[in-house]
Order: structure tokens, then sequence, then C-alpha cells
């Protein structure tokens, strides 16, 4: 069998970079049943409303929506079960001093394959405010109305 190499994106969380700030990813990798990467290798899952929590020294990813496999028996997975996911020992003690101390979240940011393995980003994020929310909008906006200004001007329109 041809091992599988590179990276291969299957879900992304777009909603989060724009709810949260980004302070620092980590990538883990995660259990999984063989029904659930059978979805997976289909591209079907949703991260939207997935949150990673920290209990007893292990890392637990809740709300990922993996459907059951189309061609499954009754051996198939349920879809929102609760997954543990696989970091190392450090990682998940820096984690666990983080989210105590100044109360940050662990969202996932994408789901990929890397070198035929299920790989997760985690992020450690805060939250934004509203206000924080619409000022990225206007920057990014500020910043497009400059790009569009300088093209102009260097095709003599402007």
């Amino acid at each position: 069998m041809v091992k599988e190499r590179g990276q291969k994106v299957i879900v992304s969380n777009r909603k989060a970079r724009h709810d949260y700030a980004i302070l620092d990813t980590y990538e883990a990798g995660m259990v999984l049943l063989g029904t659930e990467v059978k979805s997976l290798r289909e591209g079907r899952a949703s991260l939207v409303d997935a949150f990673a929590t920290v209990e007893d020294g292990e890392v637990w990813l809740r709300n990922l929506h993996i459907p059951e496999y189309t061609q499954g028996t009754w051996t198939n997975h349920e879809p929102r079960r609760t997954r543990k996911l696989l970091l190392h020992k450090g990682e998940i003690l820096r984690l666990v001093g983080k989210i105590k101390e100044s109360g940050l979240s662990l969202v996932p940011l994408s789901m990929y394959f890397k070198d035929g393995k299920v790989k997760i980003e985690l992020a450690l994020a805060k939250g934004k405010k509203s206000y924080d929310k619409r000022h990225d909008l206007a920057k990014r906006d500020a910043n497009r109305e400059i790009a569009k200004a300088v093209g102009r001007a260097a095709k003599g329109r402007g």
C-alpha cells in the first residue's frame, strides 16, 4: 500500500479567527474509530460548535460532528461523541496553567490529514468583544481601500 505524504485539509473553522484572538497554536492527534476516519476521508465533518477541555491531565474534544459513515453497519460511530486528543504531557501541563490563570479557551482551528494520520490544530484563544470584531473589520476594509488606491496609482488611473 502506498503511504500518503503531505497535508490535506478536511475542514477548517473560519469563524474561530473572527470570534477569538489566537494566542498560541498546537497540533494534536485524535483517537478515532474506523468509521470516523472513513467519513473524514470523504471530507465530512463540522467544527462549528467544537471546543476542547482538559480533565484529569487529558485533553478532550467536545461537540465535533463527524457524520455516520454511509456504508457503515451496526459498528457505526455516534456523530457527536467526545474524542480524546493526543498531546505531549508538557504541552498539556502548559495548557492547564494558561487556561486556569487567564480564562482562555481551547478552540479547534482546522482538521487535516498529515502523512495519513488525522491531526487537529488547536488554538489557545481569548474571546473577542463585539467592538474588537468591528475594529478588525474596519481595519481590513481600510487596508483593502489602500491596496486598491495603490493599484490604481501604479496603473496611472489614480
